[in-house]
């Protein structure tokens, strides 16, 4: 009953921030990387699932995946559904990379994530669903995912966490066009004329994309999301092959 309750006020809430909205058939989302929107080709979709997993101690907090997630909406319009398990995202963090609070309505859901994720992807105008859980996924329900996607033209993106690092879950299929692992680098030197400096410049992330419906998968080593969201190639990798280089994963400041 509780459950029914929050998800009617969550439509009321929806429909009024989308008043007059006219829908319109909408280009890829770039992520502003030619190597990478090129294997995506072009972007992502609108009205499809996209998966996210942390990789390393970013399985479980999954906060490079909240941010890359957080940039890739900040440069669309219109209002973002996040819901939640619990009450832990940081909100300052998604305005550090361009979206700001005033946009997103935050859903503390409970259990019912997926739920409140399928309710929000149905109504057209967002600028994006995003849902956070460490709960198994099963076919049946990514397949609802994206069909609700798939009938408002709203991208969703799926954040999976768990306290397992390699939780045998996220092998497991699901109906998502696209599925990505991240992972945190080290940073380099602040100031290039001090290369002893710890690392405290831009994040660096490891971007894995393990499946492209259309496409194949393929792995980068990006500058994280700046103030307006965009990610850029590391420096020293940009014209360089990701696979043959690839190093194991630390966390970053490690």
């Amino acid at each position: 009953m509780e459950q029914t309750a929050r998800i009617g006020a969550l439509k009321s809430r929806i429909a009024r921030l989308q008043a007059g909205s006219v829908r319109r058939e909408k280009p890829a989302i770039g992520l502003g990387v030619p190597a990478i929107d090129a294997a995506l080709n072009g972007g992502l979709p609108h009205g499809a699932l996209h998966e996210i997993v942390g990789t390393g101690a970013e399985t479980e907090h999954g906060a490079a995946a909240a941010l890359f997630v957080a940039g890739i909406l900040a440069r669309q319009r219109g209002p973002v559904l996040w819901v939640l398990e619990h009450a832990d995202l940081f909100a300052p963090a998604l305005a550090g990379v361009g979206l700001h609070p005033d946009r997103v309505i935050f859903v503390e859901a409970g259990r019912g994530v997926l739920a409140a994720m399928e309710e929000g992807a149905r109504q057209p105008g967002l600028a994006g669903v995003v849902g956070e859980t460490g709960a198994r996924i099963t076919l049946t329900a990514s397949r609802r995912l994206q069909l609700a996607a798939e009938a408002s033209d709203v991208p969703v993106f799926l954040l999976r966490r768990s306290r397992v690092f390699d939780d045998p879950r996220f092998a497991e299929p699901n109906a998502a066009v696209t599925r990505w692992r991240i992972a945190a680098l080290p940073s380099g030197p602040p100031l290039p004329h001090a290369p002893a400096v710890p690392g405290l410049a831009r994040a660096v992330w490891r971007l894995d994309l393990v499946r492209c419906r259309g496409g194949a998968a393929a792995s980068w080593i990006v500058e994280a999301c700046d103030a307006t969201g965009r990610l850029g190639l590391a420096a020293d990798l940009s014209d360089r092959s990701v696979a043959a280089e690839r190093s194991p994963v630390r966390r970053l400041g490690a």
